[in-house]
């Protein structure tokens, strides 16, 4: 692999999480960042939050735009 192809690479890595930065910002601006069946632990000084609902519904919407854009 030549270093043209790494920095492409990088890049396109890059920029998606740009995008998936920008989607969770979007996301909580809207209230959905605690949505129904997400967990949240607090002991002492310690918070554990495992946002389960929410990683459904991106897997759900996920899925149905991978399948609109990769079908044939």
């Amino acid at each position: 692999m030549d270093l043209n192809t790494i920095g492409r690479l990088l890049v396109l890595g890059a920029l998606g999480l740009l995008v998936l930065g920008g989607l969770f910002l979007l996301l909580g601006r809207f209230g959905l960042d605690r949505l129904p069946g997400d967990l949240v632990f607090r002991r002492g000084g310690m918070t554990v939050y495992f946002p389960i609902g929410l990683m459904i519904l991106l897997s759900i919407v996920g899925t149905i735009l991978l399948n609109l854009f990769f079908r044939r």
